[in-house]
């Protein structure tokens, strides 16, 4: 996973444990919801300024964003997810499916 894929993965769960949707974030930041998924997905390189607003949208420290683990050890990867996966609610699941459908091609 490239640095944009994993600033959008953070994104998109700093936005679900706030419980919003993609179009009320985007509402929020006056941008449309599909750039926001593109931004969630990795496939856009938002301005600073952009990401300025995402972070106060999110109520967050602009470094908040940036803020990811990577782990080396392929296991201890898939255990987080799958503890991840197992403690999410039905819109978190919904999302995370989103997320992995759209980072791993078959």
């Amino acid at each position: 996973m490239d640095t944009k894929q994993m600033i959008g993965v953070r994104i998109a769960e700093m936005r679900s444990t706030k419980g919003m949707t993609q179009e009320h974030l985007a509402g929020k930041m006056g941008i449309s919801s599909k750039y926001l998924s593109s931004i969630e997905r990795g496939k856009e390189n938002p301005t600073l300024k952009t990401l300025i607003t995402l972070s106060e949208a999110l109520n967050v420290d602009l470094g908040e964003l940036f803020r990811f683990v990577q782990f080396e050890d392929a296991s201890k990867r898939k255990s987080i997810v799958t503890s991840l996966v197992n403690n999410a609610d039905d819109e978190q699941l919904r999302l995370a499916f989103n997320i992995l459908s759209a980072l791993i091609k078959k």
